[in-house]
């Protein structure tokens, strides 16, 4: 097997050790194990960003990775559904490293180290032989794993400082370029045939219950090839919540992004496996990771068969005189398009990949930043379609609310006696907040709910938004509610840190860059009469005289395709497309998850940075409290409340 030419102080380690354990494999007796093939990790790049890796043709088939810190095995074990390779291993560790580690491999920076490291003493090596004739045969598996972990290929590392060992499960790369052929994305391949999707519960949602899924958690999170990270960890500080997160670096259009995925519950358990199923959402959301390649045409040539970027809004002209990261749409140019399918046409459709992948991006796209916005994982295509809809008339009825101050009728609280309010409203009176929740609806009958924390004494995390959408109205006020009370411990130690800043935010509304900035802004005490129409609510009702309306209209007919075409049907007679992407990677399949991005082409977009509000230059802003008998015309531009949206 051919080699690089070695260069760098770990490319003369790698030819040390190789040689050592060469030298070691000839010795044993029959030769039963397969030969062991070294190549270092971490002086160049494996994941096509920089500088080519010297190593490329050769690393898949590599069964022993030299790091400056550690040497890794593997992957060994693992069924037929599950291989992978050295390169799998390669490209899903060098995305655990630290932002300056990236930096240095993806930008294209010279590695520069000890000149004499890596030190492999004949101890080391002895481990390392040891450990490699051990574990290659098939070793032991991480104490946490799965059944589902234990299915897949495990890597073990051994500590180049101490000789301790550790072994982890790993997830195949579904763009690992050894393992998968990519192929051209098509219209059949994007059309769905949905169908009869049966609901264990005529009045529940979801198809499956959480603890239901076989997630392999122990691949998804671990420091050397976690696919979501290295690790999750709790906040015991808390005490409205009992939440778990995790975090990893995305590198998207504007760099590398840390994206933190996260569950919110009353139970660290069910917050653990929370988190897990949203990093995967994340994970499938922020790439195109499917093994096919996009459409890469103008608008101009694809007309009739793509979504206009323009329903889906743009920026103020100014934005993009101003702003280097963005510039105007041209529909002669070139740009990547993912297929979709047309929900209310029953057709595929192309969508521009940055609207449907929100890291992903050329420099030929930069038309717009999007967000997460619209994505869902389920059970089923059914499920994550009709929860990535919930999402996007969430949005968009809160947007309308805030920017067209409409006056909104409040839920009493007092009166919704489930345990799990009574619950929430005493803890969040713990941290001396009073809970408010309204009826956000505007011109779709679906139920959405705004809740809103006012600190009692009016001191530092002032006001926290947040809000959600079902087809149940009790557990829609619930799951408003528990958003809001985990924000409420942190929020005001967040505005003392940031206070010189986000008094200057206040002052200038144009240095409201980030999502942080949006809801820690009103976190300030002089933010308050911006909240006027929250604080002074049209109407305190009982949540069953508000939603009333809204039950003759609710399916339970046990088929959750019947649900998702209620909405469907709402959506598509006031006017709107209704369009869904399936993102679902390779890694969910196995898992029996499904993830999708949904675009309704016209509602209100939601957007992070005052500069970047789609929002505010859009026709349904001015014309839907008109649609909702909220007012009899439209939204006159004096009448916009021209300040930045709470949404956390």
């Amino acid at each position: 097997m051919t080699t690089a030419t070695a260069s760098t102080p770990l490319d003369v380690a790698r030819a040390q050790l190789q040689a050592a354990l060469s030298a070691r494999y000839s010795g044993c007796p029959g030769r039963s194990l397969p030969a062991p093939y070294v190549v270092p990790l971490g002086a160049a790049d494996t994941l096509g960003f920089g500088h080519p890796d010297p190593y490329a043709d050769t690393r898949p088939a590599a069964n022993v990775q030299l790091t400056s810190r550690a040497v890794l095995i593997g992957p060994w074990g693992g069924g037929p559904l599950g291989a992978a390779c050295g390169q799998c291993l390669a490209m899903r560790w060098q995305r655990l490293r630290s932002r300056s580690e990236r930096e240095a491999l993806e930008l294209g920076h010279e590695p520069r180290g000890a000149v004499h490291w890596p030190v492999l003493t004949p101890y080391a090596v002895d481990a390392v032989w040891a450990t490699y004739q051990a574990v290659i045969r098939g070793g032991p598996a991480h104490p946490d794993a799965t059944p589902a972990d234990r299915a897949l290929p495990q890597v073990t590392r051994m500590d180049l400082a101490t000789l301790a060992t550790a072994t982890f499960p790993l997830l195949p790369e579904p763009l690992c370029p050894a393992c998968v052929s990519e192929v051209p994305d098509t219209a059949d391949a994007a059309r769905m045939e949905l169908g009869p999707t049966p609901k264990p519960d005529p009045d529940g949602y979801r198809l499956r219950t959480l603890g239901s899924y076989p997630l392999p958690t122990a691949a998804l999170a671990n420091p050397v090839c976690g696919a979501l990270g290295s690790d999750t960890w709790i906040n015991p500080a808390s005490t409205t919540t009992a939440p778990v997160a995790g975090t990893h670096f995305v590198r998207g259009y504007a760099g590398l992004n840390d994206v933190t995925w996260s569950g919110q519950a009353n139970r660290y358990a069910t917050s653990r496996t929370l988190a897990y199923l949203e990093g995967l959402e994340r994970y499938a959301g922020t790439h195109r990771r499917r093994g096919t390649s996009p459409v890469v045409d103008s608008y101009r040539n694809l007309s009739g068969q793509a979504l206009n970027p323009a329903d889906c809004g743009f920026y103020a002209p100014e934005t993009y005189a101003s702003d280097p990261l963005v510039s105007p749409f041209d529909p002669d140019r070139a740009i990547p398009w993912v297929w979709g399918h047309s929900l209310r046409d029953d057709r595929p459709v192309l969508v521009p990949a940055r609207l449907a992948h929100y890291s992903a991006g050329v420099d030929a796209d930069n038309f717009v930043f999007e967000c997460s916005n619209g994505c869902a994982t389920g059970g089923s295509l059914e499920e994550a379609i009709l929860f990535g809809l919930l999402e996007l008339v969430e949005r968009d009825a809160f947007l309308l609310a805030w920017y067209g101050r409409a006056r909104l009728t409040a839920i009493d609280l007092t009166t919704a006696t489930t345990p799990a309010v009574r619950s929430m409203l005493d803890r969040a009176a713990l941290h001396g907040y009073d809970v408010h929740a309204f009826d956000t609806r505007m011109d779709l009958a679906v139920p959405v709910v705004t809740a809103l924390a006012v600190r009692r004494d009016g001191g530092h995390g002032t006001l926290s938004f947040s809000a959600a959408a079902g087809f149940d109205p009790a557990d829609t006020v619930e799951a408003a509610l528990s958003e809001v009370l985990t924000y409420i411990p942190h929020l005001p130690y967040q505005v003392a840190e940031r206070r010189t800043e986000l008094e200057a935010m206040e002052r200038d509304f144009s240095k409201v860059l980030h999502l942080k900035d949006h809801a820690q802004l009103y976190g300030l005490p002089s933010m308050v009469r911006h909240a006027a129409e929250y604080l002074e609510p049209e109407a305190v009702l009982p949540p069953a005289e508000v939603f009333a309306d809204w039950q003759p209209l609710r399916p339970r007919t046990g088929d959750l395709l019947d649900d998702l075409r209620c909405l469907r049907d709402q959506l598509t007679g006031a006017g709107y497309d209704v369009i869904a992407v399936d993102q679902t990677t390779p890694e969910q399949h196995r898992m029996g998850l499904h993830t999708v991005s949904t675009t309704v082409p016209g509602l209100l977009p939601l957007d992070f940075g005052w500069t970047r509000q789609r929002a505010l230059h859009m026709p349904r802003l001015r014309t839907a409290l008109r649609a909702a008998g909220r007012r009899a015309d439209d939204l006159p531009e004096a009448e916009i409340k021209a300040v930045p949206h709470p949404f956390p």
